[in-house]
């Protein structure tokens, strides 16, 4: 990870603020996309009531609440060259 990265744990206990009495749990883990990419789905219970989020993992080893930009193609010379 980076030094700016925010671990998965911080922003679960910013999100949804687990305690003993009222857990966040995790309900999926998995991949997606052609890219491989990696969530995870929690639940906890917040003022206003239930709440689902779903963490992405970025390239970069950092966590966050969008999914990662796939890699795009690039066009080089090297194809090309004779």
């Amino acid at each position: 990870m980076t030094g700016n990265s925010i671990p998965l744990r911080a922003l679960v206990d910013k999100w949804l603020a687990p305690t003993r009495s009222v857990p966040a749990r995790i309900t999926q883990v998995g991949r997606f996309g052609s890219h491989g990419a990696r969530y995870v789905r929690l639940e906890g219970q917040v003022a206003t009531g239930p709440l689902s989020i779903v963490f992405f993992r970025h390239g970069s080893g950092a966590w966050d609440v969008f999914p990662p930009v796939p890699p795009s193609a690039a066009m080089g010379t090297r194809l090309f060259a004779a």
